[in-house]
Order: structure tokens, then sequence, then C-alpha cells
């Protein structure tokens, strides 16, 4: 059935647009090329986006002629702006930006443990409106949160989880109260997984999992190019695997005896104790017992991992597989290759400390352009 004028009319300004965002400004005869449709319609769709205040001329094309389509238009970077949350157990950082994703500002600060949750809020609410005064927005139009913890499917809100603090839930729900915002929230590992997708070591790949590896254990499953949560947000809990080598078996109330307890920082940190070297700096020195005993008990996890859902690649992320690189993904792709039939790439992360923040930071420009965006 053939489209109605108005719904052709809302498709082909979003092509438009989607081209504006990839490609940066273009003339309307680039426009018309890469679209396939016609000058007049280029012309209404230029028109009504420039209505709408979503397209504006930003300067002309020297290599074509000059005149009306001569015009270089681009999207309007400042009609929105968005914030990014990375809220890790003991810090938060923000990352301020345009419509287009471009940081304005950015900034981050320590939580203490010892920090009540009323204060510990305060701390990252301030941080926040700092950075947007910096950044020079007026206001937000989209605020992602990316924390540790399951996110309830059915209402987007960060449930209750063992070992996190109590400030992670209460400074979701203090953003939404304040700010004159849409405040979404995502688990971190699955933003990280996201930013890996789309601008880092998975961009080339539509089947990965990442694995993340610092204080806590996740896993991050991304298959057909799409993020899959699991029933109840819950996919990726792999710190509850129950894997050979622990002192037990995990509970519904704790992942000790899970492969958290191999894979965590601080069981990296013991291990490193135990082969002589400084936790600090472990990870880079090359020390092959200890980096082969590592990559043997990240390989466990893998292989469980691999086993069920054959993605075909493992990005390793987090404090370790940031720091490990590419050496620490090679020995465990190999060591990995011995325990699984089921042929699988590891590789590093390539956005390391910064792959939370820009997922958050895609994940709300995507969701400011879906609504702003005809």
């Amino acid at each position: 059935m053939a489209a109605s004028p108005s719904t052709a009319r809302a498709i082909n300004d979003r092509l438009a647009l989607r081209l504006l965002q990839g490609e940066g400004p273009l003339t309307a005869t680039q426009l018309k090329t890469l679209t396939g449709l016609s000058r007049p319609t280029v012309a209404d769709l230029v028109e009504r986006l420039r209505g709408s205040g979503l397209v504006h001329v930003v300067g002309e094309s020297g290599a074509e002629r000059r005149g009306p389509n001569a015009k270089l238009y681009g999207i309007v970077a400042d009609r929105a702006h968005l914030a990014a949350l990375d809220v890790r157990t003991r810090s938060v950082s923000v990352t301020v930006a345009d419509l287009l994703g471009t940081t304005l500002a950015e900034a981050s600060v320590p939580v203490g443990d010892d920090s009540g949750t009323g204060p510990a809020v305060e701390k990252a609410v301030t941080l926040l409106e700092r950075t947007v005064k910096e950044a020079g927005a007026d206001r937000l139009h989209t605020v992602a949160v990316g924390a540790p913890g399951l996110i309830d499917p059915a209402t987007g809100e960060l449930r209750d989880s063992t070992g996190l603090p109590a400030w992670h839930r209460r400074l979701v729900a203090v953003l939404q109260e304040r700010l004159p915002a849409h405040v979404l929230v995502e688990n971190e590992t699955n933003l990280a997984a996201v930013a890996e997708l789309r601008a880092g070591a998975a961009r080339d790949r539509e089947d990965f999992v990442l694995l993340w590896l610092g204080q806590g254990v996740g896993a991050a499953v991304v298959l057909d190019g799409r993020l899959r949560r699991g029933a109840s947000g819950g996919a990726g809990e792999v710190g509850f695997l129950p894997v050979p080598g622990t002192s037990g078996l995990p509970s519904a109330t704790g992942c000790e005896g899970g492969f958290h307890e191999l894979a965590c920082a601080a069981a990296v940190e013991a291990l490193a104790t135990a082969h002589g070297l400084d936790p600090s700096g472990a990870l880079a020195s090359g020390h092959e017992p200890f980096l082969d005993a590592l990559a043997h008990r990240l390989a466990v996890g893998a292989a469980a991992i691999v086993s069920v859902l054959d993605p075909g690649c493992v990005v390793l992320a987090g404090e370790t597989g940031h720091q490990g690189g590419a050496g620490l993904a090679a020995r465990v792709e190999s060591v990995l290759a011995a325990l699984s039939p089921l042929r699988t790439e590891v590789r590093p992360t390539s956005l390391g400390d910064t792959a939370v923040l820009r997922g958050a930071l895609l994940r709300a420009r995507d969701a400011a352009q879906d609504e702003l965006f005809p």
C-alpha cells in the first residue's frame, strides 16, 4: 500500500536529516543525489526543515556555481543539548553535548565510600549543573545515565542490586524530579557495548559479546546488530555464572562462587600479588605466568558464554580489558580456542574508560533525534 503524502514527507525528511547527521553539511544537489529524490521534492523538504528550526544554511559550496543550489545546509546543533553520566561506585563523570553529539564540556568528581546518600546525590547533581553551565546550554533536552545494576525493562528504572550504593537509584529519581528533561537510565555494560558497536572495537560486527571486567563482572549481548537485554533486563549477568575454580557456587543474593570470584578487579589484584607483582602495573608487566593464569580464568567464563550464544567475537572491556590490551586478548583467544570448537575472535576495547560515556551520549542523541526529527 502506497504511503500517504504526509507519511512520505516524514520519511523523506528523516532520510535527509540522517544524511546531514552522518555526512555533515550538504547542498540541495548533493541531497538530491544521495536520496534519489527529485529536485522539487528536495527543495520542499529543505524548506520544511528550515521552517521547523532543524536545518539552517551554514555556508556555500565553492565547488558548485553560486546560487540557491550552492548553499550548504546543516543540522542546527544547538536545537537541543544532551548530557551523559557515567555513574560508578566511587565516581561520577559527565559529558554535555549538542544535538549532533559534539562534546561541549565534560567533568568528573570522586564520590567517597563515606558519603551518605543525600550528599552523594547532591555532589553528582551539582557536577551536572556546573558542566551544563560551562557548556553554555540553557537547558537539557535528554539525559542518559549509565550505571551498574539491572534496569527493569518494563519501567526503565534502576533496580536494587546487591553491593551497589543506594545513592545510584536516588540520583536517577532526583534528576527526573529536578530537570525539565527526559532522563534515561541504562546498564553501564550495555552502553559500553553500544559504543563499541557504533564507534569502537566491534563496529564491523553484528554479533558479539562485550565482557566487562572491572570492580564488577558483566557482559552485554549484541545479536543481529541489536542489544539484547533479556526478559528481566538481566542478560549478561555473568558474574553469577557457575564456573570451575571458585570456592563454591553463587546464590540468588550474591555472586561469590561465580565467575565474579575469578575475574573481578579484586581477584585480578590478588592473582598479581600471588605472582609477586605490583597489582597497579601487573597487566602491563609482560609477566607471562601471571598473564597466562589470568587468560585461563577469563577464557573459562568466555567459553561458557560462547557455547550458548556463538557470537563469533568477544570484546574485553572494563579496567582489566583496557589495561590488558591486545596482549591479554590474544592469550584469552588462544585458550578459548582450546576450550571451545566455536571459532571466536577476542578483541580488546578500543574506547577504554570512555566507552560508557560514549554509549550514554549515543543513547541520549538517538532519543532526542527520534523526538525532534519528523
